[in-house]
């Protein structure tokens, strides 16, 4: 499960449908459907949300939108879409972390996007459901 800190934009078509596969999983997972997941460190950020449906509800909102502005008939209908932003801190360095990920999935997947994607380095966004604070990599990445 992955559920980028990055904002969707930068996501190419494959990372974009999987993540909203994933984070309605997590949703699940949140609202207590499923047995699966429970402890995976990727929902620890929603998770210790005063109000974790509400975080990851605001998350996929920010996916959905994305993906109906690239033309995707994502089903509005599983999220209750709101657009809260800046719930949860992510560290500049987890940004970074993700990106250098994401390059080098997309470098084996999309070449095209690939050269896209690699000229936009220097001002990465996060989701707007997360604000940017000082730091490292969260210590659950294995390349930590």
């Amino acid at each position: 499960m992955r559920l980028w800190s990055l904002h969707p934009h930068y996501l190419d078509p494959q990372g974009i449908v999987a993540v909203w596969r994933e984070g309605l999983l997590a949703k699940k997972v949140l609202e207590g459907n499923t047995k699966g997941y429970r402890h995976h460190p990727q929902l620890i950020r929603f998770a210790n949300y005063t109000k974790p449906l509400e975080a990851i509800q605001a998350y996929l909102y920010w996916i959905y939108e994305e993906a109906k502005r690239r033309g995707y008939q994502f089903s509005a209908d599983k999220i209750e879409a709101k657009p809260l932003v800046a719930l949860i801190p992510v560290t500049y360095g987890q940004l970074q972390y993700e990106f250098e990920h994401l390059l080098k999935k997309v470098y084996v997947r999309n070449k095209a996007f690939y050269q896209e994607l690699s000229h936009k380095k220097n001002d990465i966004q996060c989701n707007p459901v997360f604000y940017c604070i000082e730091g490292d990599s969260e210590p659950w990445e294995k390349n930590h």
